[in-house]
């Protein structure tokens, strides 16, 4: 399929691994381009990209930036994604939006390695994409090494574009690998055409010939050419690349150094020549289809939303085909403006046409993947959108102020619609808030973002893990309740015994009375006194499997009440389980762990000293060259366990979990968590 882009407003997307210089790459792009009159520094502060608050006291991309810029007449949106694999949703979100994505990497092989699931997301939505390898200024390995562990990561064959020029060991221009032409790279200035170096000839033509190949495996005249030793010409191979990289049937990989300016004339060359138009990415998204709409129908989708501190909630939003006209309708709201993005400075416009990425103000009824039409109400088709992982970190969050609670909550249900990885809920033992994410640093950030901008200070703690207790004998136990207080009395007497049951069959209330020793409206009193027993047992813990049977007791015709009756429930429970040899029991999860296979010897380790126990390994379903280790684990050893599964993978190893069953814990780990109870 073939989609005429030109001149028709087109989105890239930046994303790459953290450390790679993707927002000094879009600081390049944009003085290139004539967007910017100088270049920033995310280090400095001063990039168009990373301007949040957050972001700079990190160096480091913490959400999406969005900046616009024109290159040889053509428009361009571009989003700056983060890197770190804590906010890979946002990252994967944003994707949702591009013509084309731009990988970028490290050339260093060790690292490449972290691309993995930017990769597979890329390759599993069909998004065309290319990769830049950045920082070629201090590059240490040869490119084919590097190339090789990026085809690792990549279910499309790599097309190298470029092969570098070295002097003195460093990397000082390159050969075009279609023009045969050799550049030396000259610092904030174009690249100056030099003779191709006699010691680069070699290589450079045996690259050559592997891009020729990997293009032939989709063009059958050009394998004839090859096979007949025919030297194509330029064009054919340039329409070639163009079609391919279009029908996401290859991945072109180019060179540079966006610090120095190195390289970007080319990758602006090949976005201009090789992305296709908005009517592709709408086709892959199925959109048109979704809502039932013809040809020049308003359809965009919302790829983002942005709760700001003075322009409220904003919602970014890629327009696939008609226009969106200041005054319209859209989700039964009068949209009052249109804004286009460049960093934090919004810029109005009257109207927003097919391929624009803009941002529609204060719509409370969208959310991120709405699909618009011009049928003023937004449709219900679900598009193919990526879902967040499963949180893998949790903080209990409680407002510094009690009068911020309101706030508290409100700022978080924000932060979640920014950015779905957050998820909110409340510990079923204690009804506190839990703020759970991806990592430590995923929330540190939402915390810094409650702080800032919306106004709450929050305090913080690590949730307590949910252990329980049980009996491991039964006993028979008589109690009186009895309190003259003047006027009426209270009296209640009851006789139970309480028996231990199997793991898991949770509580039992029996009803034995016979004779109307205790009269059947007083009995469900003691029922509710003994589940409210139950609660805090001896240990401290919530007691589970339990029977407890009421089998005699008195009463008195006046004095006797039902909150006498559950008062003398609630002391026969508490006054009886001492001496039923209370026990601790701790929750065990099945921890399901995902690493690349290379990383499966240490996880045995690693889940070893956490008391924890490996089931077996096998291949992860869909994910060529990864395993799923299934271990049993206590749940308390999930506390930050997936900080140190990211030391040991380079951030790429993930877990699920759920809970299995309770178990017995004993000796000195029981004496620890004992010990950490508060008094009662």
């Amino acid at each position: 399929m073939t989609h005429d882009a030109a001149a028709t407003p087109r989105c890239a997307v930046l994303a790459g691994q953290y450390t790679s210089g993707k927002t000094t790459l879009l600081e390049a792009l944009l003085h290139s381009a004539g967007a910017l009159d100088r270049r920033g520094s995310p280090s400095a502060g001063t990039s168009v990209g990373d301007a949040s608050r957050e972001a700079r006291e990190r160096e480091m991309s913490v959400e999406p930036n969005v900046a616009e810029a024109s290159y040889l007449g053509d428009p361009w949106s571009i989003i700056d994604c983060p890197g770190s694999i804590e906010f890979m949703h946002d990252t994967r979100t944003c994707l949702m939006a591009a013509d084309v994505a731009v990988v970028v990497a490290e050339p260093d092989p060790e690292r490449v390695l972290a691309l993995d699931p930017l990769m597979r997301t890329l390759d599993a939505y069909a998004i065309p994409h290319m990769v830049f390898i950045n920082q070629m200024d201090r590059a240490e390995t040869p490119v084919r090494e590097v190339m090789a562990a990026l085809q690792d990561v990549s279910a499309r064959p790599l097309v190298l574009r470029q092969v570098p020029i070295r002097e003195g060991g460093k990397v000082s221009g390159y050969v075009d690998l279609v023009s045969e032409r050799a550049y030396r790279y000259r610092d904030g200035q174009p690249s100056e055409l030099v003779s191709l170096p006699e010691d680069v000839a070699e290589r450079e033509e045996e690259a050559r010939q592997a891009l020729l190949e990997s293009l032939a495996d989709y063009d059958d005249e050009l394998l004839e050419k090859l096979l007949e030793d025919a030297v194509p010409p330029a064009e054919e191979i340039y329409a070639d690349l163009k079609q391919d990289v279009r029908d996401d049937l290859v991945v072109p990989v180019f060179l540079g150094s966006a610090a120095h300016g190195h390289g970007i004339t080319r990758l602006w060359k090949a976005l201009r020549h090789e992305t296709p138009g908005p009517a592709a990415g709408a086709e892959r998204l199925g959109v048109r289809e979704a809502a039932g709409l013809g040809d020049g129908e308003l359809a965009a989708t919302v790829v983002r939303t942005f709760h700001q501190p003075h322009a409220g909630k904003l919602s970014l939003t890629r327009v696939w085909q008609g226009q969106l006209t200041d005054g319209d309708t859209v989700a039964g709201q009068r949209l009052s403006a249109i804004y286009r993005l460049t960093g934090s400075e919004p810029r109005k416009v009257g109207a927003a046409g097919a391929g624009e990425l803009v941002a529609l103000p204060r719509l409370d009824a969208l959310h991120t993947g709405s699909l618009i039409t011009g049928k003023a109400t937004l449709s219900d088709t679900a598009l193919p959108w990526p879902s967040p992982a499963e949180p893998v970190y949790t903080l209990v969050v409680e407002p510094e102020k009690r009068a911020d609670e309101v706030k508290l909550t409100t700022g978080i249900s924000r932060l979640v619609e920014e950015d779905a990885a957050y998820r909110l809920e409340h510990d079923p033992d204690t009804g506190r808030m839990l703020l759970q994410g991806q990592g430590e640093m995923h929330l540190a950030v939402a915390l810094d973002k409650l702080r800032h901008r919306f106004n709450v200070e929050v305090r913080t703690e690590r949730p307590p893990t949910p252990y329980r207790e049980t009996i491991r004998q039964g006993t028979t136990h008589h109690s009186r309740f009895k309190r003259q207080t003047g006027g009426h009395g209270q009296f209640a007497d009851v006789q139970i015994k309480i028996a231990p049951r199997a793991r898991g069959e949770g509580f039992q209330f029996t009803n034995a009375i016979v004779g109307g020793t205790v009269p059947k409206q007083f009995v469900p009193a003691v029922e509710e006194g003994v589940r409210e027993a139950l609660e805090r047992g001896p240990l401290g813990f919530p007691v589970v499997d339990v029977a407890v049977e009421l089998f005699d007791g008195q009463y008195h015709s006046v004095d006797s009440s039902e909150q006498a009756f559950k008062t003398v429930g609630r002391m026969a429970v508490s006054e009886a389980l001492p001496s039923c040899d209370p026990v601790l029991l701790e929750p065990i999860e099945r921890v399901t762990v995902s690493v690349p296979k290379h990383y499966t010897h240490n996880m045995h380790g690693l889940v070893a000293e956490r008391r924890g126990q490996v089931l077996g390994f096998d291949d992860k379903p869909g994910w060529t060259g990864w395993d799923d280790l299934e271990a049993l684990m206590p749940a308390a050893a999930l506390d930050d366990f997936i900080i140190d599964l990211r030391s040991l993978t380079r951030g790429l190893g993930f877990f699920t979990h759920r809970f299995e069953r309770l178990q017995e814990l004993t000796g000195r780990e029981a004496e620890r968590v004992l010990h950490r109870m508060p008094a009662s």
